[in-house]
């Protein structure tokens, strides 16, 4: 059985979320239609709707 790494475990997700931002960021800042918003929109949208979920909906 394989034990995850410390650091991996706690900045795994926060990684991941930086990531894809930036990706989107990039994509928005030079797409000029087509495929590049759409790649904006989804690596936007997701960390985004992360937010929403773990921040508003799940206090109730």
């Amino acid at each position: 059985m394989k034990l995850r790494h410390p650091f991996w475990a706690l900045w795994g997700w926060p990684l991941a979320m930086g990531l894809l931002t930036c990706i989107g960021l990039v994509s928005a800042l030079f797409s000029d239609g087509g495929l590049g918003d759409m790649l904006a929109w989804l690596t936007l949208g997701i960390p985004t709707a992360a937010c929403i979920w773990f921040g508003w909906l799940r206090r109730g």
